[in-house]
């Protein structure tokens, strides 16, 4: 697609991870599938636990929260022993897992578990996080530029940390400079860019937001932030409006960055 450069007001690179440093297909045939295969053998092991008690504990009120929705699971509490009713119990849970993953939830009772079952999992070599090849030459290169660099996830950022840490390029953790998920707010709001700016210390137009979503793209261009939407193997197709629109690359070496001062 050529060679895009990069602004000279930008001094901050802003990454989506999923369709943009990591292939879709790791996060939507690697990731979730492990969750929904392994949820129970993972309630079972780890029940007594205070981490998983407290993810039981946001997963039920997130359940009672949802009591409303067509299809929503409720999670029962436990009314004394047994192994039949911890065996209900832990069913009750994952089928509510199931359920908001059928649904494409984000909700942080969600994610925080998912977060837990992938640290199991990267940490014993289950699993490791994908990246594809061009990123990590060219992050190295922007940091010599004296850019700073940051991931903006729907993922939570124990789960960044996590793909990143247990990488097909070994630990690349070190490579970014801070790490925000939808706590900061909505990616497909203009707001949580602004609230980004404030906190790395800088204005909206001095960052660049790389991602694979138009709506995305279209929200950080509301806050006056640069955006450039990449193209990649398996990612959604845009519209020829979307084409015309915004700048597109398929690799992040087609950045060109101003020569630093």
């Amino acid at each position: 697609m050529g060679v895009l450069p990069v602004p000279a007001e930008v001094c901050a690179i802003l990454l989506d991870i999923e369709g943009t440093t990591t292939p879709i297909a790791f996060v939507q045939e690697t990731l979730f599938p492990y969750i929904k295969d392994n949820v129970k053998e993972y309630l079972r092991a780890h029940w007594e636990e205070e981490e998983c008690q407290r993810d039981i504990g946001l997963l039920r009120k997130q359940a009672q929260e949802d009591s409303s929705l067509d299809g929503a699971v409720p999670i029962p509490l436990e009314s004394g022993s047994g192994e039949e009713e911890l065996e209900r119990v832990i069913q009750a849970v994952v089928d509510n897992v199931h359920w908001q993953m059928s649904m494409d939830r984000k909700t942080t009772a969600l994610k925080q578990l998912q977060g837990h079952m992938w640290r199991a999992a990267y940490a014993t070599g289950l699993v490791k996080g994908e990246i594809f090849e061009d990123v990590v030459p060219a992050i190295r290169k922007w940091r010599e530029a004296g850019m700073k660099v940051y991931i903006y996830s729907s993922g939570s950022i124990e789960a960044q940390k996590l793909l990143f840490s247990y990488s097909t390029e070994g630990d690349i953790l070190e490579l970014f400079d801070g790490h925000f998920d939808t706590k900061i707010g909505p990616k497909v709001e203009s707001e949580s860019y602004r609230r980004i700016a404030a906190s790395i210390g800088c204005a909206t137009n001095n960052i660049l937001f790389l991602t694979d979503v138009p709506r995305e793209a279209n929200a950080a261009e509301e806050a006056d932030t640069h955006v450039a939407v990449v193209i990649r193997p398996g990612n959604a197709g845009l519209t020829d409006d979307e084409k015309s629109y915004y700048s597109l690359i398929s690799s992040f070496t087609e950045l060109f960055l101003p020569s630093s001062t």
